[in-house]
């Protein structure tokens, strides 16, 4: 959460122009590189809600996620009441923190042509900015515009621009930031535009969700990562192969050099939140993905 000191403080720096922003299947995958004997900045571990089994209850779900070592959820946008106060209570029984929703945006882009459709957007941004005071989140993810064919990259550009301006005050109101995500939107292409864009809103209340395995077809997430710098807030962990255009079930199973990515988080400094973004599974599985993490966020590579 952003204290009003925080905010006096970043305020300042943007004016100054400083605030730039399962053991057994691991056998034989790592090994420790003799670069990263570096004490790294600590990173967080969390989950997504939906990666959790489905037909356990909201404690059920929460002691899962705990056995199997992460220490924060990711959630989806929920209406109902009476479950959001039941994971809020299985939530804090474990330990565990929300420390963001997925609202996403695909369905209701702030760039579609149609102004009607992008104010309902804006309205279900606004509830959700809402839904994350509550359970306790610091930030919404957000994609913030499609292109298509109806929608050219500048208008795109131009119209999510326009409404996430008029947002920044509901995200101040409620203390959460804006996190925009590079996804497969064909939209923030490279690292520079995604860097403009962010910079263009001059408010802590609009920073950066890097997702890692999202750029690994055009490009190389460390460099992204340096690129950004602390623009970023949050990080999404996923892995792609290259050849045969697919993703990976689980972190090393890819291309992404995770050592590499590892020491660009520590020379950018970031200390937050990294989730998984991965399929679901049952406990075993979970596990295996944890224990995964945990050797990313220690700097191990590739044999």
């Amino acid at each position: 959460m952003l204290t009003s000191d925080d905010l006096s403080r970043r305020r300042f720096l943007y004016a100054s122009g400083s605030f730039v922003l399962g053991a057994t299947l691991t056998k034989n995958i790592v090994s420790a590189s003799s670069e990263n004997s570096l004490p790294f900045s600590p990173l967080k571990k969390a989950i997504q809600w939906s990666n959790l089994p489905k037909n356990k209850s909201e404690m059920e779900r929460c002691e899962i996620a705990k056995r199997c070592g992460f220490d924060g959820i990711e959630l989806p946008p929920i209406e109902d009441a009476v479950e959001i106060e039941k994971i809020l209570d299985a939530v804090k029984k474990n330990g565990l923190t929300i420390h963001s929703i997925i609202y996403g945006g695909w369905d209701k882009p702030l760039s579609h042509p149609d102004p009607s459709i992008a104010e309902e957007g804006k309205k279900r941004i606004i509830k959700n900015l809402k839904l994350a005071k509550q359970v306790g989140a610091d930030t919404l993810l957000l994609v913030p515009a499609v292109v298509n064919e109806r929608v050219r990259y500048k208008e795109a550009w131009e119209r999510s621009t326009k409404h996430i301006k008029e947002l920044i005050q509901s995200a101040e109101e409620n203390n959460v930031v804006i996190a925009v995500e590079n996804v497969w939107n064909k939209f923030l292409l490279s690292p520079l535009e995604f860097c403009e864009y962010i910079d263009q809103f001059n408010s802590p209340y609009v920073r950066a969700y890097f997702d890692i395995g999202n750029v690994v077809i055009f490009g190389y997430p460390e460099d992204w990562i340096r690129t950004l710098s602390n623009r970023i807030v949050k990080i999404h962990v996923k892995d792609f192969k290259r050849n045969g255009y697919q993703w990976s079930s689980l972190p090393y199973e890819g291309d992404v050099n995770w050592s590499e990515v590892r020491k660009a988080l520590h020379e950018v400094n970031y200390k937050g939140w990294i989730t998984e973004e991965f399929p679901g599974g049952d406990e075993n599985y979970l596990k295996e993905l944890s224990h995964r993490m945990d050797l990313f966020i220690q700097g191990k590579e590739k044999v």
